[in-house]
């Protein structure tokens, strides 16, 4: 099967080429390949590569950039998904479209299902409801929601703060941001299992168990022989960002159960075996690695 993926030197996209390739021929689609806010870009590199599949995480993760810049989040996550789906269409290609856990209202105290309704509060959230909805049109999609990202290949929440605790500092989290958390590496085989039996549809997808951001970065700390009472909890509402966060963001992967597929291992057992990969932290140094 040819695959092309969109985003492929960021961190999902990292994760996604890696997997993908062990089984396919891939096409990694990087800014340097095609713009994606511009179609002619995107169709002709599409074109060139012919893909059976188009795995399309590329966009503005950051809620608090789209939120400053509404028309730069609408370009990125909306307009260039709406290329993307286009290009599939006349090529005949299915979509696989990564979207986020931030299409919900955080206002549940029992995990969303693929059901639930979505009213997302922040910029970020409704343009990748939209970029569900443009996927929609195409018969042959899937969706897969997925919420915070750890993985290799390019810097993220967990390395972020283990780089700081090891040079000394302290790492500011939300104590009130409940959720799941998802191993880059996980997702991707397993989406790659849902791909590969051309089972279509919406998708919970998480490693599976519930935990703050400060749940997260403390057994981050932990694992990696760092002290942890450098992880400093805070009220989402005290960190002075400009989007809002959810407080409640847990998702159920009702639809992978339905449809046979087993679920990721439980998101400690993925941290862990993330952190083997990555070089050892020390508490001293002036960039904070051993050498």
């Amino acid at each position: 099967m040819k695959v092309a993926i969109t985003g492929a030197a960021g961190l999902f996209g990292y994760g996604l080429v890696q997997v993908f390739s062990t089984r396919h021929r891939v096409y990694p689609l990087t800014r340097a390949e095609a713009d994606l806010t511009k179609a002619e870009e995107i169709r002709a590199a599409l074109a060139k590569a012919a893909p059976d599949v188009i795995v399309h995480p590329a966009g503005i993760p950051d809620l608090d950039i789209c939120e400053a810049d509404p028309a730069k989040g609408y370009l990125v996550n909306v307009h260039a998904t709406r290329y993307v789906v286009e290009a599939a269409r006349e090529l005949g290609a299915a979509v696989a479209y990564i979207s986020t856990d931030a299409v919900f209202d955080g206002q549940k105290q029992t995990p969303y299902t693929e059901s639930d309704p979505t009213i997302p509060p922040t910029v970020y959230g409704r343009t990748k409801l939209r970029g569900e909805q443009i996927v929609r049109t195409l018969p042959a999609h899937w969706i897969f929601r997925v919420s915070v990202l750890f993985g290799p290949g390019k810097t993220n929440f967990v390395e972020k703060g283990l780089r700081r605790i090891a040079a000394g500092e302290t790492y500011m989290v939300a104590a009130d941001q409940v959720g799941s958390a998802t191993y880059t590496v996980d997702a991707a085989q397993k989406i790659m299992e849902v791909v590969e039996a051309s089972r279509y549809g919406l998708y919970h997808l998480s490693n599976q168990g519930v935990c703050s951001r400060y749940d997260l970065a403390r057994r981050a700390a932990e694992l990696a022989g760092l002290d942890a009472r450098r992880v400093i909890g805070k009220p989402s509402d005290q960190m002075r960002r400009r989007a809002v966060r959810l407080k409640y963001a847990v998702m159920a992967m009702e639809a992978l159960k339905n449809a046979g597929f087993g679920l990721p291992r439980p998101w400690p057992e993925a941290l862990a075996e993330y952190l083997r990969a990555l070089p050892r932290f020390s508490p001293a140094g002036s960039d904070g690695l051993q050498p």
